[in-house]
């Protein structure tokens, strides 16, 4: 019966595995993970993309006047939704972990050697305050759904996990982003410690005559958590 038993654990784990393994290692290599992860959402964000343009040409198609007036106010939404590409002049800020010959010898708080995702918030926080029209962290651009996530030693935005540096950018007037940027003091505190010698995060603050902000491609659905309700 033992034996039975053990057979039938066997093929069951063999069916849900799918031929993989259900305790997998711990991933050594972060910068190889996040690629591969960063890969799978291009394929799927490209196949997303594909979908939309095939959606909306079959209701481009649709000889109706509501629709066509809906899809007029969709349009005119477009733009401060964040959905249509801007180029401008404005700044970006890059931040980076403390370099590793300094994070291997000091005698800091090991925290205050990373960037965390409330760094990234702050400068974000700081542009829009600023006026900034459009804003980016790594390429992405932010829209009101963007959610900043630390995982381990990198930062997941929108799903895809990157490493450092990470690289900000705003679109608006440059003298207000460098003004509410140094006038905010959780950066204030963030400059503090990377000028420190044995802490030395990474800040780089740059005014650009022209930046571009892509359309943001990914999901607009709003995902959120159902309360579980008590059986009856």
């Amino acid at each position: 019966m033992a034996v039975l038993l053990c057979g039938g654990l066997f093929a069951v784990s063999a069916l849900n595995s799918g031929g993989t393994d259900l305790r997998p290692g711990r991933y050594t290599d972060l910068p190889a993970l996040v690629r591969l992860e960063s890969r799978q959402y291009d394929a799927l964000r490209d196949r997303v993309t594909r979908l939309t343009e095939e959606v909306a040409a079959l209701t481009g198609s649709v000889d109706n006047d509501q629709v066509k007036q809906l899809r007029a106010e969709a349009r005119a939404l477009e733009g401060p939704a964040g959905l249509v590409e801007q180029t401008g002049p404005g700044m970006t800020v890059v931040l980076t972990d403390a370099p590793a010959e300094i994070a291997e010898s000091s005698q800091q708080d090991p925290n205050r050697l990373v960037v965390h995702q409330q760094d990234i918030q702050a400068v974000v926080n700081a542009m829009w305050k600023a006026g900034a029209t459009a804003v980016t962290i790594q390429g992405q651009r932010v829209v009101s759904t963007t959610g900043i996530k630390c995982i381990g030693n990198s930062v997941q935005l929108q799903g895809v996990p990157y490493s450092q540096p990470y690289t900000i950018s705003a679109i608006g007037d440059p003298q207000a982003l460098a003004t509410a940027i140094a006038d905010d003091d959780y950066l204030q505190l963030y400059r503090s410690d990377a000028a420190e010698p044995d802490i030395a995060v990474g800040w780089q603050a740059d005014v650009e005559t022209a930046i571009t902000a892509p359309a943001y491609d990914g999901l607009l659905d709003i995902t959120y958590a159902q309360p579980l309700t008590a059986a009856g």
